[in-house]
């Protein structure tokens, strides 16, 4: 049989709960990652208890969907403590793999828990063959997690030399510095980023002084910070390369991220998978919007063509402009033709309504009335976490995601 010219990867969807977890299963991820309460960096995600991650194991087990759980702190001696015993408790709630950027953590894995899959993390910053076939070699790891600083070349080159599996970042928040080898956190707000802490420093508002020179109000505020990930445009070449998992960031981010760039990514790959082919221009466009419509920063393509430039940051102040207001709401349940809906976002009647189902093509309605939760009909509705009632002309599950239409 020939050899089909793209492969299906893996999409790796982030979890910072529980209820995040599902959500990504249920919108089509092939896996999940996560951290546990300790070892793991983004300590201010909600992260999971070992109780948290048997339940997550399970669900994800019932759904053929795998588990990689984070233990990629850079560790100092007292942080070693229990980390066999928890490696080897991962490994019995049923995790699949462990994502570590410590060489040590690898090879202790390798001992303490055998079963378990060993992935060198992003924080290993991985960017040539030798090392990753070092790590391969040395430490045991069976999938090499790449720099997000890699070219497509490079991405090709490291995949043909190291024998291993290899990981790329498509979508999502990018660090300033190689991936977590930044202490600007630690140097301004005592937080160890290489320890869960990272205070996202390059993300704050800054302004330059001269010595003591008072600054001038009329100079404009600065960050230091990257453009998020919007890879998605070269997943024809990743799928030819043969990449075996496509990274999704994000364990901080919403409910409603999640699914909405899951369910985009789920879609963009099964169809270049199925017509084996690269999409037109009018197809990509489509899928463009739709990975895009949970946007809340600016995007830029990564560095699988352009390792350099100056359009891969965020020069002028943060603001609230770039933030999505397109999450209307939750499906709470539908009875006889009308949708009892939790608000999130403004609606205004008129407003086309897009349905985010598991497992179904997307739907979309056009708002034409609606009541409030005395009956009253309304012409807009404004409060979140408010109770909504819609005529829809179909079904709708409970716990569906709606959004403004995407144009």
């Amino acid at each position: 049989m020939d050899r089909k010219r793209y492969s299906k990867p893996e999409l790796l969807a982030p979890a910072g709960d529980i209820l995040r977890l599902k959500t990504a299963v249920d919108y089509g991820a092939d896996a999940v990652y996560l951290g546990g309460k300790q070892y793991s960096l983004r300590s201010r995600a909600s992260n999971f208890s070992m109780e948290d991650i048997r339940e997550a194991c399970a669900y994800a087990k019932d759904h053929g969907v795998r588990v990689h759980v984070t233990v990629n702190e850079i560790p100092h001696d007292r942080d070693l403590e229990g980390l066999p015993d928890y490696l080897y408790a991962l490994q019995e709630a049923g995790v699949t793999a462990i994502i570590a950027a410590s060489p040590y953590i690898m090879k202790l894995c390798r001992k303490a828990a055998p079963k378990l899959e060993v992935h060198a993390s992003t924080q290993c910053s991985l960017m040539n063959s030798a090392a990753a076939k070092l790590l391969v070699r040395t430490a045991g790891a069976d999938r090499i997690v790449l720099a997000r600083e890699c070219t497509l070349q490079e991405i090709r080159k490291i995949k043909e030399a190291c024998g291993t599996e290899v990981e790329v970042f498509i979508h999502g928040g990018m660090c300033a510095n190689y991936s977590g080898r930044c202490t600007l956190s630690n140097r301004m707000t005592l937080r160890d980023a290489n320890r869960g802490g990272c205070a996202q420093s390059c993300r704050w508002n800054y302004q330059l002084k001269a010595g003591e020179t008072e600054y001038d109000e009329t100079d404009e505020a600065f960050t230091l910070g990257s453009k998020d990930l919007a890879g998605f445009a070269y997943l024809p070449e990743l799928m030819e390369i043969g990449v075996a998992s496509l990274k999704i960031e994000g364990r901080m981010k919403t409910e409603y991220y999640v699914a909405s760039v899951v369910s985009a990514l789920r879609h963009l790959i099964d169809e270049i998978y199925e017509a084996q082919a690269p999409l037109s221009a009018e197809r990509m466009e489509y899928h463009r919007r739709e990975v895009r419509a949970a946007q809340n920063r600016e995007v830029w393509n990564g560095f699988f063509e352009n390792p350099q430039g100056n359009d891969s940051l965020i020069y002028h102040a943060n603001s609230d402009a770039d933030v999505s207001h397109a999450f209307l709401g939750t499906a709470i349940a539908w009875r006889d033709g009308i949708l009892e809906l939790e608000t999130r976002n403004p609606i205004v009647l008129k407003d086309r309504i897009e349905v985010l189902e598991p497992g179904k093509e997307n739907r979309v309605f056009v708002c034409d009335s609606m009541m409030d939760e005395f009956g009253e009909p309304m012409t807009r509705s404004k409060v979140p976490v408010r109770h909504i009632f819609i005529p829809v002309e179909f079904p709708v599950a409970a716990g569906a995601l709606l959004r403004k239409a995407v144009v």
